[in-house]
This record gives C-alpha cells, sequence and structure tokens, in this order.
C-alpha cells in the first residue's frame, strides 16, 4: 500500500465514500453570521474553493446563492455532483485554488473551508482579487478538532500520531489564527468561532478516521493494529454507543 500522494490534489481520490459520509459540516451559525454582516444574500454568487465532495457547499445553497464548487479532484468533484448537481444554482468546476478559470470580477463570495492550508497563499491572493467583485470578501473557516477536554480526544490524538503515515507534517500545515491574520493583514474584517462536534457510534468514527488522507487504509502494514487500538479507545470511553468529537469552527472574513 503506498504513502499518501504528495500532490494535495490527490491525497483524498481512495477516501472519497468516508469523506462524503463521515466528516463534520459546518455549523448553521457560520453561514448566519455571513448573513447578518452582509456578505451573503439570496442573491450571492460564491466560489467555493477546494469544494471536495460539496460539504462547504451545500449550506451555500441552502441560503439561495448560485455556487461554483471549485475541485480539482475527479472523484471529490464527481461526489459533489451526486449530491449537489440537481440543486439550482450548482455548478462543479474543474480549476484549482490557484486558476479558478472563473471570470474577472464574477464573485460576490470567495469561499474557502478545510483545503485552505493546501494552498499557495500569495497565488490564490492574486487568483481571488481577480475574480471577486470590487465589494467582495473572503471567507476562510474550518473544523478545528479539539485536542484536550476529554479521555476520548486525547486518545485520538495519540492514536493518530502513533499511526498516522504523515500526520505531524499535516497537521503542521493547517491553518491557524496567526496564520489568516498574517494572510488577511489590513483587509480582516471579521474572526468569529462556533461550537461544532460528531456524535459517532463506532462504524462512524472508523469512518471519520479513515477519511484522512494521513489514516492507513485497508492492506497497509499498520492498518488493522490502528483499527485495533481504535476499537479499545472507543470502548473505554463511549457513553450510550457513541463518542463526542468536538470541534471549534474558526472563521476569518476580510479582503484579499
Amino acid at each position: 500500500m503506498s504513502e499518501p500522494s504528495s500532490d494535495p490534489t490527490l491525497r483524498f481520490s481512495d477516501r472519497v465514500a468516508d469523506y462524503v459520509r463521515h466528516r463534520p459540516a459546518y455549523p448553521a451559525a457560520l453561514v448566519d453570521h455571513l448573513r447578518v454582516h452582509g456578505h451573503v444574500r439570496p442573491d450571492s454568487v460564491v466560489a467555493d474553493i477546494g469544494a471536495g465532495t460539496g460539504i462547504s457547499s451545500a449550506p451555500f445553497l441552502d441560503a439561495g446563492c448560485r455556487v461554483f464548487a471549485v475541485e480539482p479532484n475527479a472523484e471529490m468533484r464527481e461526489a459533489a455532483v451526486r449530491a449537489l448537481g440537481e440543486r439550482a444554482g450548482f455548478r462543479a468546476v474543474d480549476g484549482r485554488a490557484e486558476a479558478t478559470s472563473l471570470g474577472d470580477a464574477s464573485v460576490d463570495l470567495v469561499s474557502a473551508a478545510q483545503a485552505f492550508h493546501w494552498f499557495d497563499g500569495a497565488a490564490v491572493r492574486a487568483e481571488w482579487r481577480r475574480i471577486l467583485r470590487p465589494d467582495g470578501v473572503v471567507a476562510v473557516y474550518w473544523n478545528s478538532r479539539l485536542l484536550h477536554g476529554s479521555a476520548f480526544v486525547e486518545g485520538y490524538e495519540r492514536l493518530l500520531r502513533e499511526f498516522g503515515t504523515d500526520y505531524a507534517d499535516v497537521a503542521e500545515r493547517h491553518q491557524d489564527d496567526v496564520t489568516m491574520l498574517r494572510w488577511f493583514g489590513a483587509g480582516l474584517l471579521e474572526h468569529a468561532e462556533f461550537a461544532n462536534a460528531q456524535m459517532l457510534d463506532f462504524e462512524a468514527l472508523r469512518g471519520r478516521l479513515l477519511s484522512s488522507s494521513y489514516a492507513p487504509q485497508a492492506g497497509h502494514p499498520r492498518h488493522a493494529a490502528m483499527i485495533a487500538a481504535l476499537q479499545a479507545l472507543f470502548d473505554a470511553t463511549a457513553r450510550d454507543g457513541a463518542v463526542e468529537l468536538p470541534y471549534r469552527t474558526r472563521l476569518f472574513v476580510g479582503t484579499p
């Protein structure tokens, strides 16, 4: 079994089914915040960059927006089309964050969710300035898994560090508050945080783990030991047949 691809556009190709079923959604409060602050209206055009399987596109469709779901990974893009392709206002786009193929001054909002840490910060700034209308903004947001606070979340973090093929490298790439403050600079308009969580039975927890690009899959020498460790952690910490995987959803809004 090969290690995860170093090309971020290919890392999730063989994990789409688990990604669709078991990755967390984003809290309704996030789009509510954007609506209250005037960044999302029923007639808004949204470029959802790194849209993946459509998890980050759906809330904007629910708000009545037109959404260009820009995603370079064919398998993930096809999953988004299966999930959302019949909804009015949805269009999947084969493009990269740094080269979206969208028109000049064509969108009101650039949405960049969990995938932002894979992007070239300088190149996306130029590209997003190009596609945004003069009063448009960028919203960068992600689910930040809590690492402390319960025996389960602390044990899950230890498990990832023990078994993840390149977990430490990927974790170090994740955007954080300092990175986003630096990227937006004087263009930062708002910063907000929202509570979010998943309640997972064992099969859902297993799928959530395997949706991560650094989790060894079946056939990898460490896969069976990892699943056994996950089962032991679940058995020791579950309450009423489930564990809680908590997040803080971080949102930064501003001009690029």
